[in-house]
């Protein structure tokens, strides 16, 4: 990962600190502590190779309608601001093809007004200002004494831990990125060997996930472990977000050794585990108590 301290990384470190200058509230703005402290790092001198993470943080945004809860996440590539952020917009009063369409018109807004700058605030302001113009005029927003945003019944949020023997192939690898981004999925992948692949979301989404996953050609892949939490229509938009242990989906990479340099570093990957709140995890891949 290469990066130069005094452009991209500072500018990344200058527009987080302002976010959180601008949105104080955890309930408005949340930021993945480790990727933030490993930037800080570097750019204050105190580390001297790159983040090993990407910078990532969600922040609430409030429109017009008071009905819909709209939640924004941001990664940051390492390039950026030369390169545009990865931004997904996650809201349960969208359907799908609303989501996507206001997705492509807010990638097009950044392509041509932001590439080159810093964007996020520019990114909010715009789905404020647009957000209510996606939504269908329902029953559920044209009755205010109704409880809103609520999910239907009987619906599961899911987690699922993908193990294979190993994950090297880069179609692979940018598949496994991009259906979890269309799929407003979160959690990580680890390539090299062995491979981990954790997704989370509502189940119906997981199920599409894996059924994409296993057809593709492997030497061995298998769900490890899944994590299913019932939801019933009193589970808000805001409380299901709350399971989450991830803020997004990213590529995680933990100092590869070995040969060919495709074994990662186990004691990172528990780490990394273990300040996500998923230390117990580690044992069902391994066998083993990480440490």
């Amino acid at each position: 990962m290469n990066m130069t301290c005094s452009e991209e990384a500072d500018a990344q470190l200058a527009e987080i600190e302002l976010l959180i200058s601008m949105f104080p509230s955890e309930e408005e703005l949340q930021v993945d502590e480790i990727s933030h402290a490993e930037l800080r790092a570097y750019v204050d001198g105190s580390a001297h190779t790159p983040p090993t993470s990407r910078p990532q943080f969600s922040i609430m945004v409030k429109v017009e309608n008071p009905a819909a809860g709209i939640t924004m996440v941001c990664s940051y590539p390492t390039a950026y601001p030369k390169e545009l952020p990865d931004i997904t917009v996650r809201c349960a009063e969208l359907i799908r093809s609303q989501q996507m369409q206001l997705h492509s018109d807010l990638n097009t807004f950044l392509t041509e007004n932001c590439r080159g700058e810093v964007c996020v605030l520019p990114a909010v302001q715009w789905i404020k200002d647009n957000a209510d113009s996606y939504f269908t005029k329902s029953a559920a927003f044209s009755e205010p004494k109704k409880e809103h945003a609520l999910i239907q019944p009987k619906t599961t949020f899911t987690r699922l831990w993908i193990y294979s023997h190993h994950i090297y192939n880069k179609i692979k690898r940018k598949n496994i990125l991009e259906w979890a981004k269309e799929l407003n999925l979160s959690g990580f992948s680890m390539p090299g060997k062995p491979g981990i692949v954790c997704v989370e979301g509502l189940q119906s989404v997981c199920d599409e996930f894996w059924a994409r996953l296993k057809v593709l050609t492997w030497k061995r892949i298998m769900i490890r472990h899944r994590e299913d939490v019932p939801l019933d229509c009193s589970w808000t938009e805001e409380r299901i977000e709350s399971l989450r242990k991830f803020t997004l989906f990213h590529e995680a990479i933990f100092y590869p050794h070995g040969t060919k340099g495709n074994h990662m570093d186990l004691g990172q990957l528990y780490q990394f585990l273990n300040d996500k709140g998923c230390a117990d995890i580690f044992q069902m891949y391994f066998g083993i108590k990480g440490q």
